[in-house]
């Protein structure tokens, strides 16, 4: 249980006021009984018409300094998850949307540090602070969860608090805010120590009492931040899930995609003018044929063929087994397809023949259409559109390079020096260097990281040599267990999608081993009803190294019948 780690006594003082103005104090009502395992029913909480009476008239005095927010009041029952017309409808909530620090930047832009936090009326004493992703921007809608533990409920609608934040810059994906040296900072981590304190403060002042438990998950960058947080900021949340984190983005997982957009563009055809037409490289059909290599190759390393990689660290393959022996069919690959492959498999190095990072491990999700969207786009023309190039090229030139450099033609990258130019902001901004967490771990925090095992830009080899890492510097694999879990999902590109059981509620793990002690063992997975692959498909999540293994009978699409086995 963490503090709220801001004085709450100016924000205490303005929610009495507001109580009294709007007729507080004996009119206080007690939350109901909560179910088993949630935090004790002991939270004062106001009906629903003082629920809007608060929060319309927060504007006025917000209690944070450097602030100003706006506020609306949903009442209950009329707006449903993610503002969509059909599906779950939330509870009464209030939503304030803040600007912390608002300035003008020495690039004469305005800057601010802007979040967004939904305050529920049937509050169950957790915070959840969501991650964001790419090069942040803008606020995510604090009704779902961001792009990670897609089977878990609205946490808003269970009760949770939920906060988001742009991460101190405006304007969407852009990266063109690199330019200016404080909203840098603010991306990095001063943003997010901004959000986390105005979020725990409010929500002080909102129910009387700090939260009980604090919570973080996302995805990508969002795994980044939860990283940083466990580092930077180690007393904030008692649970942190960190999805493919990016702990090297700017300096590792970014050379990498330099690496791979020359790998292959060097072995794409060319248009009528001469010009590559990347996203030709490697067909569909290519991509089908090198899954189905894999496959053969590693598919039964986890006791059954079953259409996935389920012993994640057994898989050895070498795709030159597909090389055509003369011209190209629709059964082999050229030579220059193959030397693509194998470059982009194992990953970036310099002229030394020194590794920049990590390369990727062989998996059949390369065939799903997340993997080609990251590496070859879906252009057919000579101007690609792969996100290596429309994000990573983005961020490379305008954040990460120190100075930046927005003119830079990433097909001229060097490897042999431009990595140098990222090393300043990668001290500022990655995480893969405290492999130990020692004030994170003895802050009695627990943190879960979940990688696909075909995420095409930041390596699922990546995190889990980190997390090999902090086996070593922590004692072992079982004393690093009571505070830290790896789970790696066959089969899933980036975040999602793949032929893989992509969708699972981390959050509710991560509740229960906070809250309970239940260490997640396994979590149940599910491919979801549109997956082309096996949508009625479960297996289990198993922290690493332990993998799902089939029993020996029974169906193979049913997690029962599999255990986590080394």
């Amino acid at each position: 249980m963490r503090a709220s780690h801001l004085s709450t006594n100016a924000s205490l003082l303005v929610l009495a006021g507001l109580l009294t103005a709007c007729g507080g104090g004996s009119d206080l009502v007690v939350a109901p009984p909560a179910d088993p395992g949630t935090p004790p029913p002991d939270i004062p909480v106001l009906t629903a018409a003082q629920s809007q009476a608060w929060c319309e008239a927060l504007p006025a005095a917000p209690g944070l300094a450097n602030t100003t927010v706006t506020t609306v009041y949903h009442p209950d029952g009329t707006r449903r998850v993610g503002n969509v017309p059909a599906g779950d409808l939330l509870p009464g909530h209030c939503v304030i949307e803040g600007k912390i620090d608002a300035r003008v930047g020495a690039d004469g832009k305005n800057y601010h540090t802007g979040f967004r936090l939904s305050l529920p009326d049937n509050f169950n004493g957790r915070f959840l602070y969501l991650g964001g992703g790419g090069n942040d921007g803008s606020l995510a809608d604090t009704s779902r969860t961001a792009g990670i533990s897609g089977a878990t409920p609205s946490p808003l609608g269970q009760g949770f608090a939920v906060v988001s934040t742009d991460a101190g810059h405006q304007g969407g994906t852009a990266a063109s805010f690199g330019a200016e040296a404080q909203a840098r900072i603010d991306h990095a981590y001063a943003a997010h120590d901004k959000t986390a304190r105005a979020a725990k403060a409010l929500i002080a002042s909102r129910y009387s009492k700090p939260a009980s438990y604090s919570y973080f998950a996302g995805c990508s960058g969002g795994g980044r931040q939860g990283m940083m947080f466990s580092q930077r900021f180690p007393d904030y949340f008692d649970g942190i899930i960190a999805g493919a984190p990016a702990m090297r983005v700017s300096s590792g997982a970014t050379v990498a995609a330099m690496w791979n957009h020359i790998k292959l563009t060097a072995a794409a055809p060319l248009d009528g003018n001469g010009a590559p037409v990347l996203s030709q490289a490697l067909s569909s059909a290519d991509m089908n044929l090198l899954g189905d290599a894999i496959l053969q190759q590693c598919d039964a390393a986890d006791g059954v063929a079953d259409g996935m990689v389920g012993n994640t660290t057994s898989c050895s393959f070498d795709p030159v087994v597909l090389q055509c022996a003369g011209a190209k069919t629709a059964t082999c690959l050229t030579a220059n397809q193959v030397g693509a492959v194998k470059d982009v498999f194992g990953g970036p190095r310099n002229s030394f023949g020194i590794a920049l990072y990590t390369g990727q491990p062989w998996d059949n999700g390369v065939r799903a259409p997340g993997w080609r969207a990251w590496t070859l786009g879906s252009s057919t023309t000579a101007t690609p559109n792969s996100a290596y190039v429309t994000l990573m090229a983005d961020a490379l030139r305008h954040e990460f390079f120190t100075p930046p450099d927005p003119g830079f033609d990433i097909l001229a990258f060097n490897f042999d020096l431009d990595p140098l130019r990222m090393e300043a902001f990668s001290q500022v901004y990655d995480t893969y260097r405290d492999t130990t967490l020692a004030a994170y771990r003895g802050s009695g925090g627990k943190l879960m990281i979940v990688h696909g095992m075909a995420d095409p830009i930041f390596s699922a080899t990546e995190s889990q040599r980190y997390y090999d890492q902090l086996v070593v510097n922590n004692g072992g694999l079982a004393a690093t267990k009571q505070f830290a879990r790896a789970f790696y999902v066959p089969g899933m590109n980036h975040c999602a999608g793949g032929p893989a059981t992509d969708s699972y509620d981390a959050i509710q793990a991560m509740v229960d081993w906070v809250e309970k002690g239940a260490a997640p063992d396994r979590i149940l997975a599910k491919a979801l009803p549109n997956n082309a692959w096996f949508p009625s498909r479960t297996r289990p999540l198993c922290p690493y190294p332990q993998f799902a293994k089939y029993k020996g009978s029974g169906s193979i699409e049913d997690a029962e019948n599999f255990t986590c086995s080394e």
